[in-house]
């Protein structure tokens, strides 16, 4: 299909996989508005009628259904064209500056979760597909907390918590490094339903307890804002009051990015502060589980908190073999101690860095408050310039490989 010009009117065509779905008829069977229908070769979805409610997502066994295409209004694929296929077709070209119709909520959702990384951009190619907006404020999934605990010691001024959510039957399927969205109950200030609040999942694929459908969430309860003043946060103050069998509205999941390398041998260089640490520990978490069962690269964790009782997962990460993982602490109020922050560290490992930098097997993420992002980045510069590599060369280059990933906020 020939590239589109930018004032074409677009918008997002649902369709069927037809080489990997398996003709079990789920999607058709729960499709509230009649829009998916079949043959003896294929099913398919009827443009004409659908409204991208999603409801047919999360049932379907395979994945099949959940594949999406920009397409021209005026020649979206008729069902003729799709009973007709034996794969889907290739996706538009879309000429800078055309922009399909994507829904404002999912289109503002998506904005914010990937702003850290300067926009949408491509997982490792080894990745598994992540499903993306099965639940919306619409239709949200319900979620029963089982779980929550205080991570930091009880005299630590942060209060970081570890919350686990139990879906039930309810399918809510989750990669590491995909974040999720939480509605708080009530109004705001202005007599308004509040906006979504975003968390990273904490737990690997197979969930916080394996063979059981729950995620675990790494929240810090927010008592003052970016500059010391006093202020509640609506969400992390909701989240950290729950009781074990509380209920809660979630939509998502969100993310197709921020996701981990499956291939054998391949290397994480995870950088994370507090709670930025909720998708490392999923990552982590996942190769711990399979240690056992697959040839694994190498793990290079740096992580920064204030002090030693305000790090998350402390205890835990202390008892990972050092082989395992090669963790690196940096604690910024450490009593008696210079002052110690992420960029410092991986200054202090420079020739290990610059190693795994080149090597291309090694994906990079960097995970925490926006503040951090600018001396890490100076950071790779100067090992980078320190060992004969040009940092402002490289970094393109590891974007356009899949190998950088950056989710700050």
């Amino acid at each position: 299909m020939a590239a589109a010009a930018p004032s074409a009117e677009f918008s997002r065509q649902h369709l069927i996989d037809p080489e990997v779905c398996i003709r079990c008829n789920t999607c058709e069977a729960t499709c509230p508005i009649h829009a998916i229908t079949h043959d003896s070769r294929n099913y398919v979805v009827d443009f004409a009628i659908c409204n991208a409610c999603n409801a047919c997502l999360s049932p379907c066994p395979t994945g099949a259904i959940d594949h999406w295409r920009q397409v021209l209004k005026s020649t979206a694929y008729t069902l003729d064209e799709q009973l007709s296929w034996d794969s889907l077709p290739p996706p538009i070209e879309l000429e800078p500056g055309s922009q399909a119709e994507v829904p404002s909520e999912i289109r503002e959702l998506t904005e914010i979760a990937t702003a850290g990384q300067g926009g949408p951009a491509s997982p490792p190619w080894s990745a598994d597909h992540s499903y993306v907006n099965l639940y919306s404020l619409a239709k949200p999934a319900i979620a029963t907390v089982a779980g929550n605990y205080r991570l930091t010691a009880e005299g630590a001024s942060a209060d970081i918590r570890h919350i686990v959510l139990d879906f039930g039957n309810t399918v809510f399927p989750v990669l590491e490094g995909q974040t999720l969205g939480i509605v708080p109950p009530g109004l705001d200030r202005n007599g308004r339903l509040h906006f979504v609040r975003l968390y990273s999942v904490a737990s690997p694929r197979d969930g916080e307890r394996p063979g059981y459908n729950n995620v675990a969430l790494t929240i810090k309860r927010v008592t003052a804002d970016h500059e010391g003043k006093p202020a509640i946060g609506v969400g992390s103050n909701y989240m950290c009051d729950l009781a074990i069998g509380d209920q809660l509205k979630v939509v998502g999941p969100y993310g197709a990015s921020f996701l981990m390398p499956n291939h054998p041998g391949s290397s994480l260089m995870m950088i994370c502060t507090g709670t930025g640490s909720a998708p490392m520990r999923a990552m982590t978490e996942r190769r711990r589980r399979r240690r056992a069962l697959e040839e694994a690269g190498e793990l290079l964790l740096f992580f920064g908190a204030r002090a030693e009782e305000e790090l998350p997962y402390f205890g835990p990460l202390m008892k990972l073999p050092k082989e395992f993982i090669d963790i690196n602490f940096a604690f910024s109020r450490a009593p008696n101690q210079p002052r110690k922050y992420v960029q410092d560290r991986i200054r202090e490992r420079a020739e290990k860095v610059v190693q795994m930098l080149r090597d291309e097997n090694c994906y990079v993420y960097l995970c925490g408050l926006k503040g951090m992002e600018e001396g890490v980045i100076d950071a790779f510069r100067a090992v980078c310039h320190e060992h004969g590599q040009n940092w402002d060369e490289l970094k393109p280059e590891l974007l356009a490989k899949s190998r950088l990933h950056i989710e700050t906020y």
